[in-house]
């Protein structure tokens, strides 16, 4: 699959303020929404969060996405800890 890349083309000036909406990212445990001003790389955003990498899962929209893929504004984001379990 190929990453996710915002588009390189500018936006007019002229554009509504909703299209310089910073991404919104939905955390839980504890259950807390957020926006941060992209594009960033998904581990930056946990590292921004104060999240640790490795513990936590990315997902855009219905996508698991990797830690080196981008975010870019506009995009909703939920963040979900790693949790698991034994018998």
């Amino acid at each position: 699959m190929l990453p996710y890349l915002p588009t390189s083309r500018p936006l007019p000036d002229d554009l509504p303020e909703a299209y310089d909406a910073p991404m919104h990212i939905q955390l839980s445990h504890p259950s807390r929404t957020v926006d941060i001003k992209g594009p960033k790389r998904a581990k930056d955003v946990l590292r921004e969060l104060n999240l640790v990498v490795e513990a936590h899962l990315v997902i855009r929209g219905d996508e698991l996405v990797t830690e080196d893929e981008m975010l870019a504004d506009q995009d909703h984001i939920e963040i979900r800890p790693v949790i698991s379990g034994g018998t």
